[in-house]
């Protein structure tokens, strides 16, 4: 448990050196107040440019209900911008430490696999609930302002499914960290993977059940319905046990050392 915790505090002043603590919270606070926000001022911004032919607005569409617009700040920002500024932040998880050298010197002390893996894990997904929460915080709040109101235990129900879904983001990253030493590449395929994921959520009951976005599809089900289906622990169980198997895989490879 020392070095587990010895190992945590490393890697948070890491985050903090790197800046993480600061640019990473800013980013989603902005990418929270940005969906409310251009949903409120799009019918005035059609509306001036009335003057181009083929653009008709709707009186009433004009103003969507607040459970809309919280759920298009899960889909149109933290699932798709979201996800690709999460995994940058993250792609140098594992590799920088390969490429250093300093892995394989915290490896050679009385350190386990488990406490190093653990602890970065833990570190990067506790900084990113914090981030994810902050700009859901002020989503929420800004939605509420100028269109209706959430109710609050249905949006919290929902963060917490979306925070399952995180952590396989997290989990996913931190393996390819661990397989390949090129940073971009890292990045390319975490993106491209975790973006056919989400593309795939609600395509069929049975792709549901083993894949982890369909936990984020069912946050955004949950604050446009509130609706919470008994099969959704089923999904929830299932994306944790990926999540330990990805966390054997990477032990595996780090213990052969294949890096």
């Amino acid at each position: 448990m020392n070095t587990f915790i010895a190992l945590s505090k490393k890697e948070m002043n890491q985050m903090t050196k790197e800046f993480k603590v600061v640019w990473l919270p800013i980013v989603y606070i902005l990418l929270g107040l940005t969906q409310p926000i251009m949903m409120y001022f799009l019918p005035a911004i059609l509306q001036s440019m009335g003057d181009i032919e083929g653009i008709i607005i709707d009186p009433s569409m004009a103003k969507p209900g607040g459970e809309e617009v919280l759920a298009s700040t899960l889909n149109s920002q933290f699932d798709q911008l979201g996800i690709i500024i999460l995994v940058i932040a993250t792609m140098g998880i594992i590799q920088g430490e390969k490429a250093n050298g300093m892995m394989a010197f915290i490896l050679t002390r009385p350190v386990s696999i488990t406490s190093y893996l653990n602890s970065k894990l833990l570190t990067h997904y506790v900084l990113a609930v914090l981030c994810i929460t902050l700009g859901y915080a002020m989503s929420l709040g800004y939605t509420s302002y100028l269109f209706t109101s959430v109710p609050i235990t249905r949006a919290l129900i929902a963060l917490a499914f979306y925070c399952i879904w995180l952590l396989f983001v997290i989990t996913f990253v931190a393996m390819m960290s661990t397989f390949f030493n090129s940073t971009p590449f890292i990045a390319l395929i975490s993106i491209g993977v975790l973006f056919i994921c989400r593309f795939c959520a609600g395509l069929h009951p049975f792709l549901d059940v083993i894949n982890p976005a369909s936990n984020s599809l069912y946050a955004t089900t949950i604050i446009m319905t509130g609706d919470i289906e008994i099969w959704y622990s089923f999904h929830i169980v299932v994306t944790l046990l990926l999540v330990l198997f990805m966390m054997a895989i990477m032990h595996h490879f780090i213990a052969k050392k294949k890096f």
